[in-house]
C-alpha cells in the first residue's frame, strides 16, 4: 500500500481483539499538529468510528520521546463510553488494529487507568490514509532531529 492512498470515510473491517471479533465502520477522521504547553509539537489524530454498533469519537496524539526521539502515541479510554472505560479499550484497540493491521499495546495502572500505546509502526500504518498522510508527514519533518 502506499502512502495516502486509501480513504478513512466508509472504511469498514472485521477484526479480532482478545478473542473476540469486532465490526469497525469509519466515518470519517483527521490529524492536526498543535503545540503543547511545554512547546512540544503533537500530531493528534481524531477519528469517528462505529464499533459493533457504538459510535465514538477516538483520539490518539502522539509525540517524540526519549534520547532516540522516538514516535509515541497515546490514547485514553473514556471511563464514561458504553461498557465503562475496559470495553472502550477494546473498540479503541480492534479501530487500530484494523486502520494499521497491528494491534497497540494496553497499559493498566494499579488506580484503574488504561492507556493505549502506538508505536512508530502504527503510525506508518495510518499513513496510508489520505485524510491522514500529509499531517503526519508534516509533523515528522517538523519534529525530526536528523
Amino acid at each position: 500500500m502506499s502512502r495516502g492512498s486509501l480513504k478513512l470515510e466508509g472504511f469498514e473491517k472485521e477484526v479480532e481483539v482478545n478473542g473476540r471479533r469486532h465490526v469497525v465502520k469509519v466515518i470519517g477522521g483527521g490529524a492536526e499538529i498543535e503545540e503543547s504547553q511545554s512547546g512540544k509539537k503533537l500530531l493528534r489524530i481524531r477519528i469517528t468510528a462505529e464499533i459493533d454498533g457504538i459510535r465514538g469519537e477516538y483520539e490518539v496524539t502522539y509525540g517524540r520521546y526519549g534520547k532516540l526521539n522516538a514516535a509515541l502515541g497515546f490514547a485514553v479510554p473514556r471511563a464514561d463510553a458504553p461498557g465503562g472505560r475496559e470495553a472502550d479499550a477494546e473498540r479503541l484497540t480492534a479501530l487500530i488494529k484494523a486502520l494499521t493491521g497491528k494491534e497497540p499495546r494496553i497499559h493498566k495502572s494499579s488506580n484503574s487507568k488504561i492507556d493505549v500505546a502506538c508505536g512508530r509502526e502504527h503510525l506508518e500504518g495510518f499513513r496510508h490514509y489520505a485524510e491522514l498522510a500529509d499531517v503526519i508527514e508534516k509533523w515528522l519533518e517538523e519534529t525530526s532531529r536528523w
